[in-house]
């Protein structure tokens, strides 16, 4: 498939797509598309910045705005035909942006019901007719235990980070939505990762067997990002630290830590040494966390200081470096910090600070990598 145009989507999708001068489908969608278009099941793997989301937005509109074309529209309130779960409320902003990015010609309605909103404006929100929502799990759980929300009209359920939204904490979740849900409704996962150990809960959310999709980049640290290890020694963390800076002060950087203390130590470091920046961490007001995400995709600050809260669905342009001040602990979290940048084939670069209890990670990263070849 070497163009959107080569697929049964409807002509308002088609102009929409247009109009953002998006012509040729990415790896991730051309292998899921079709799939999700004829309705099966499908679980997808691909890199970050690959483009899954629009892999799931297109079909979902497609379908939905033709059972409207075919006389059925939405008639009952809270009764949504689509619905993408996500595990964090930046990731689901982001998901309704391309969401209604694309609604100009199909006139869907997309509603969002996400933490950190006041409960009064989420009940609003699902009080009328509406084709899809966009959600978080605990405040989704709260509409239908409330009864403000149904699942019985469902058509199409999306699981974003799927393997976020089926570990330990929010499997549940998963379980109780696909068990309010119609047995005929079409479901699909995406992630940038899937352990095998979500196997037998992926086995158990499927009423059929799913199309199972990995694409070639998918867990691997893409093509366009550079990789520079500094070796930090003798607990000389924040010289090296300097010295990356300082090569590049203008560039747009994400610095990853390990805990909130660690963002708090750097932070006040950074302060010390006039170094503008935002924090991105757990347990920080939303719209605190919202005003200094802002200001760093803005352009404001060139530095956004984040635990791994920020390592997933952040999806920003001028992301030109990520630093690793402290390397996490396993390759699934890095795998998915170094995809803030570099993404959508642009290039980036990412610096980790290096100590010898790095060590037993590199060479995770080293075997896998071998792995693939």
């Amino acid at each position: 498939m070497s163009s959107f145009a080569d697929l049964p989507l409807l002509p308002s999708l088609l102009d929409s797509l247009a109009e953002q001068n998006l012509k040729r489908p990415t790896e991730v969608q051309s292998q899921t598309l079709p799939a999700l278009l004829e309705g099966r099941d499908v679980v997808g793997v691909a890199e970050t910045g690959s483009g899954k989301t629009l892999a799931y937005v297109l079909p979902m509109l497609h379908q939905l705005k033709q059972l409207e074309m075919d006389g059925s529209s939405v008639s009952t309130p809270g009764r949504p035909r689509g619905l993408v779960l996500v595990p964090a409320r930046e990731l689901g902003e982001q998901v309704s942006k391309v969401f209604k990015g694309l609604t100009h010609g199909t006139r869907l309605r997309v509603r969002t019901v996400l933490g950190g909103t006041p409960k009064q404006l989420t009940r609003q929100s699902v009080a009328a007719n509406f084709e899809i929502l966009v959600a978080t799990p605990g405040r989704l759980v709260q509409l239908l235990d409330a009864r403000e929300l149904y699942l019985d009209d469902l058509r199409m359920l999306v699981i974003d980070e799927a393997d976020q939204m089926l570990d330990a904490g929010f499997a549940p979740v998963a379980r109780r939505v696909v068990r309010d849900c119609p047995r005929r409704v079409q479901l699909a996962m995406f992630s940038a990762t899937l352990p095998q150990s979500l196997d037998a809960l992926i086995g158990e959310l499927f009423n059929t067997s799913p199309l199972r999709v990995r694409t070639r980049g998918s867990a691997q640290i893409l093509p366009t990002l550079r990789t520079d290890h500094r070796t930090v020694v003798d607990g000389r963390r924040l010289e090296v630290l300097r010295e990356v800076l300082a090569e590049d002060a203008t560039a747009g950087t994400v610095m990853f830590v390990n805990t909130r203390a660690q963002c708090d130590e750097i932070s006040e470091w950074l302060d010390t040494e006039a170094i503008p920046h935002a924090i991105y961490k757990g347990e920080m007001d939303r719209i605190a966390r919202r005003v200094n995400l802002a200001r760093f995709r803005d352009g404001d600050v060139t530095v956004l200081l984040a635990t791994d809260l920020g390592s997933r669905g952040l999806d920003i342009d001028r992301v030109e470096r990520v630093i690793n001040v402290h390397l996490p602990q396993t390759v699934d979290n890095y795998v998915h910090r170094v995809g803030r940048t570099a993404r959508a084939g642009r290039e980036g670069l990412v610096v980790n600070l290096v100590t010898e209890r790095d060590g037993k990670l590199l060479a995770k990263l080293k075997k896998r990598d071998e792995k693939r070849g």
